[in-house]
């Protein structure tokens, strides 16, 4: 499962002259409301092809359900999180893409009329844009060719899927660009998303730390009530129950790679009884951390 000290070395782009990265993202039996992808952001494009199962994103606090060839892209510094929308396999492809990455075309002024409005954050893509126009479904095409080039890697690949997502790109301005030319980049998509980060990033780093809610709230400057609204809003979970599916990933992956005994890890992930840490477990992962443990060993 996920790591998440490792959540952004999975931003990661290899090769700066090309900045993009293929990630094939595949879990298997996963539970309905599982977490497959822990809030984070990060400052690239990320499309995400969905291949098998469903996953409910929050994406800048909206909900967006994708299925099996749907496409979803994630404007850079965008706060998303993904959760399994039912039981068994979820896969996925995802495409991090840095702008720069077109930086050759700012002298051609098609392309800064097109697709730099959406690289700079002027206007943004649709989520889902086949929900909004059935024509960009045609467009998909693209990014299948440009992940089959990631993918094998033949000679010149990224010359190829460079051109497969600039294309991309630009059909999908050619289609909503004339609908948007209004909008302003400077929207505040919801209230203190800079001192959210923060606060993930936190969690994240340290996800068996002691923090309240109370002490959270005020870390992001927002009152107890309006904190837990937003941040169920953000994420589609609790705090409480957020941070106590970060300790349980941390917990599996003590379980999977430690010799520490069942006792000693829920000590340390912050549950000091066992048995409450074995509920715990099991509301998250759907089994007990002995049957989890003894998945790993078999």
């Amino acid at each position: 499962m996920l790591d998440l000290k490792a959540l952004h070395e999975n931003t990661r782009i290899d090769h700066k002259s090309h900045p993009f990265q293929l990630f094939e993202n595949r879990f298997e039996q996963m539970k309905g409301g599982e977490c497959i992808l822990y809030l984070h952001w990060h400052e690239h494009f990320e499309l995400i092809l969905m291949r098998r199962g469903s996953v409910l994103f929050h994406i800048d606090s909206k909900p967006y359900t994708a299925q099996a060839g749907e496409l979803i892209v994630i404007p850079g510094g965008t706060l998303h999180v993904g959760y399994a929308a039912q039981e068994g396999d979820v896969e996925y492809d995802s495409v991090v893409v840095n702008p720069a990455l077109f930086q050759d075309y700012l002298h051609d002024p098609i392309h800064v009329q097109y697709v730099a409005p959406y690289l700079e954050g002027r206007v943004r893509f649709p989520v889902k844009p086949a929900d909004q126009d059935r024509v960009c479904l045609t467009y998909y095409t693209l990014m299948h060719e440009a992940i089959e080039e990631m993918s094998l890697r033949p000679p010149a690949y990224q010359l190829v899927a460079k051109s497969k997502l600039h294309a991309l790109f630009t059909m999908l301005a050619r289609t909503f660009l004339p609908q948007q030319r209004s909008e302003r980049s400077s929207r505040s998509y919801f209230p203190n998303r800079e001192r959210f980060k923060e606060l993930i990033e936190q969690i994240e780093a340290a996800p068996t730390s002691k923090i309240t809610v109370t002490q959270a709230a005020a870390q992001v400057g927002l009152n107890t009530y309006h904190f837990c609204k937003m941040f169920k809003k953000l994420t589609g979970r609790t705090f409480v129950e957020y941070v106590n599916g970060c300790r349980m990933t941390e917990a599996e992956r003590l379980l999977r790679e430690s010799s520490l005994t069942i006792t000693e890890i829920a000590a340390r992930v912050g549950c000091e009884n066992a048995n409450y840490f074995t509920k715990l477990y099991k509301k998250h992962k759907g089994v007990t951390p002995s049957q989890g443990r003894l998945e790993k060993e078999s």
